[in-house]
């Protein structure tokens, strides 16, 4: 059992701690980052009365039994991490009076509404700090994101909306959440998309805007939104933007990334033609080049067969068919373009065996290329030529031989080159 004593020693401590840190001016702000001038009552402020006051319930809790003294253990716990003690009664007076608040801002006109909409976010912001882990905290966040929202505060309103998704995964609000993430996402890209006036590059003066990079924060709240709710209504949406954003920005493999994922995880979206016909247009712009991976190039025309077999009325249409045709015809000439070379690689080698090879295999898959004429004219001249080069320094090769005979290569029509 704690004695009484180390209850006082304890409280004494506490009013020690409360009033060194008002000494030194010291402030300790909520978790959602408010300062201390935001509305009426500055959310998450604490003085040394608080303190103070905390102190005295914790000591006439603790004179009268131990349950008491754990509640003011409880409350202390969450003086000294920053928090406001649990009180469910003035939270639910402070969302009455923030309620009150926000239903007459929303008839009033829109620059007065825009202030009281000001006003409202931060109470209801401390009203949900004072009744955490309830359904009026759920509430009280989704309409602190709501007023931030309409006050055109939208980066407070972001995480108002984030820090309610976060706590709460499963709420109520989540299908309003996520069309306001969006729209404020949206806005953001299209800010980024207009000429900025100003000269200075970080924006000090909008609060509707982040800092600096307007579309990097939009395609992160687009991302989130997958993140918090991957089964919800706008999850496909969000997943389609962020990757028309990222082609935009020229990031090719990022966009390639996102709509991967849209037609792998969304089967049913309704985005899945154009997540497959854009991502056909990132595959041509990651291609490198004849000495680089052909990977991309492979990852095109299977999905250039996929959109014919899944959408082949949009496949042959007059504004897509002509699209997609040019697209297969841009990715078998650059195949053909990489088994040139490789030909052309082995026969500067001598190796005009392995040459023939990839020529027989060129006119095989890519007849219709301008490379298959070549590839038909090598194919004759190398037939007269040795399939292999002479081996150099042989009387080596005999002291040192081969462990296990090498393999003859076979070409395409049964011919033994070596």
């Amino acid at each position: 059992m704690i004695s009484r004593c180390s209850a006082r020693m304890f409280v004494g401590s506490l009013l020690l701690v409360g009033s060194l840190l008002s000494a030194a001016g010291c402030q300790l702000t909520a978790p959602g980052g408010l300062a201390a001038n935001e509305g009426p009552v500055a959310a998450g402020e604490l003085t040394a009365a608080d303190l103070e006051s905390d102190g005295a319930a914790l000591a006439s809790a603790s004179r009268d039994d131990e349950s008491g003294f754990s509640r003011g253990l409880q409350s202390t716990a969450r003086i000294l991490t920053g928090k406001r003690p649990i009180d469910r009664e003035r939270a639910v007076a402070l969302y009455r009076e923030a309620d009150a608040m926000f239903r007459r801002a929303s008839e009033l006109p829109r620059e007065e509404a825009q202030e009281v909409f000001a006003e409202a976010a931060p109470i209801f912001k401390r009203a949900a700090e004072m009744n955490p882990d309830s359904a009026l905290e759920q509430d009280a966040l989704f309409l602190a994101g709501e007023s931030y929202f309409f006050s055109d505060q939208l980066t407070k309103a972001e995480d108002a909306f984030v820090q309610l998704q976060k706590q709460h995964p499963r709420n109520r609000h989540s299908d309003r959440v996520a069309s306001r993430l969006f729209a404020i996402a949206q806005y953001w890209i299209e800010t980024a998309k207009a000429p900025n006036p100003s000269l200075m590059p970080i924006n000090f003066t909008d609060p509707s805007r982040p800092y600096l990079d307007a579309s990097g924060h939009g395609i992160r709240v687009l991302d989130q939104m997958r993140y918090d709710d991957p089964t919800g209504r706008l999850a496909d949406d969000a997943t389609m933007a962020a990757a028309v954003e990222h082609f935009r920005k020229g990031n090719y493999l990022e966009a390639d990334q996102f709509l991967a994922d849209l037609r792998e995880t969304y089967p049913d979206s309704d985005h899945q033609f154009n997540a497959h016909l854009l991502g056909l247009r990132c595959k041509l712009e990651m291609y490198a080049g004849s000495a680089y991976s052909g990977l991309v190039l492979d990852e095109g025309e299977e999905l250039i067969k996929r959109m014919r077999q899944l959408f082949p009325q949009e496949s042959r249409s007059a504004e897509h068919g002509e699209m997609i045709a040019k697209a297969a015809a841009e990715i078998e000439f650059y195949q053909a373009e990489k088994l040139w070379e490789r030909a052309r690689y082995r026969e500067k080698q001598g190796h005009y065996g392995g040459a023939s090879y990839y020529h027989q295999e060129l006119l095989e898959k890519y007849p219709n290329t301008p490379f298959a004429e070549q590839a038909r004219e090598h194919l004759v001249a190398n037939a007269d030529r040795p399939q292999t080069p002479p081996q150099r320094l042989a009387f080596l090769a005999k002291l040192f031989p081969e462990g296990k005979p090498a393999k003859p290569l076979i070409s395409t029509d049964g011919r033994i080159l070596r």
